[in-house]
C-alpha cells in the first residue's frame, strides 16, 4: 500500500508532526535473521556444542557482545568473547557477501520516504562492517545517515543508538517514527522517546502506549507513519 496523503499535510499538525523515521536493519528491513541464526549454529557445532532452538529468541535483536556472552555462557564454550564476536562477524558478511533478502514492503517503504523527502536513518546494533554490506542491497541513497552498534558507547536495549540519530537528523525523538521488529529494539526506541511501529520477526512483541504493533511492512506507509505520530 502506498500513502494517498499529500506532502503538504504534515503541517496540520505542526507540533506532533513526523519529522524523521529511522529503521533497523536485521528482521526488521531485511530478512537476516535467520542468517545469523545459522551462523551461530554452525560456529558453536564447531566448538562442539548444540544451540538449542530456545536460544533464538533470546539472542535476537543482539547486541553482537550480549548475545555472543549468553552463547558462551549457556553452552560452556571455550572460547573469548572478542574471538567470538569476530569468527561471527566474520562468518555473517561472508554469507550476506551475495546480497541479503528485503522483507515483504521495505524497498516500497524506504522509495516513498524518499520520494516525499523524509529524513531517514538505518539504526543497528550490527556493526559498520555488516551495514555497509547490507546497503549494498538496501541502497544507500535511502538513508540520510546511518548508525552501526560498534560507533556508539552502549548500543540496544539502551536508548543511546535512536538519541545519536535524531541528534545528528536535529529532530526531536519524540517526532520520529522508529520502525522495530524485536523487544530489545524497541526497548531501545522507547527509552530515547520514539514512537515505535513493532513488527515482530522471532519474538511476539505485544501493544503498549505509544507503541503500534503491525504484521508486515506491506502496512506500512507514510501515511501510517504520519497518524502514528499524530497520535
Amino acid at each position: 500500500m502506498t500513502s494517498g496523503i499529500p506532502a503538504l499535510t504534515i503541517a496540520q499538525h505542526p507540533t506532533r508532526s513526523l519529522q524523521a523515521v529511522l529503521l533497523d536493519m536485521d528482521g526488521t528491513l531485511v530478512d537476516t535473521e535467520g542468517f545469523w541464526w545459522e551462523v551461530e549454529v554452525a560456529v558453536f557445532a564447531e566448538l562442539g556444542h548444540q544451540l538449542l532452538e530456545e536460544y533464538r529468541e533470546i539472542v535476537v535483536g543482539g547486541p553482537m557482545h550480549r548475545s555472543a556472552s549468553f552463547l558462551i555462557k549457556a553452552t560452556g564454550a571455550k572460547i573469548a568473547l572478542a574471538e567470538l564476536t569476530a569468527l561471527l562477524n566474520s562468518r555473517f558478511s561472508e554469507m550476506i557477501g551475495h546480497g541479503v533478502p528485503l522483507m515483504p514492503g521495505a524497498r516500497r517503504l524506504l522509495t516513498e520516504l524518499a520520494a516525499h523527502g523524509v529524513p531517514t536513518a538505518l539504526v543497528s546494533a550490527s556493526h559498520r562492517e555488516i551495514i555497509d554490506r547490507v546497503l549494498r542491497t538496501l541502497g544507500p541513497e535511502h538513508f540520510t545517515l546511518t548508525v552501526a552498534g560498534d560507533e556508539v558507547e552502549r548500543t540496544k536495549p539502551h536508548p543511546d543508538p535512536y538519541l545519536t540519530a535524531a541528534a545528528r537528523l536535529g529532530v526531536d525523538p519524540a517526532r520520529c517514527a522508529v520502525v522495530e521488529d524485536t523487544v530489545t529494539g524497541v526497548a531501545a526506541a522507547e527509552a530515547a522517546g520514539c514512537r515505535v511501529v513493532a513488527v515482530p520477526s522471532v519474538g511476539a512483541i505485544p501493544p503498549a502506549a505509544g507503541r503500534t504493533v503491525v504484521r508486515s511492512l506491506e502496512e506500512v506507509d507514510l501515511g501510517f507513519l504520519r497518524k502514528v505520530i499524530g497520535a
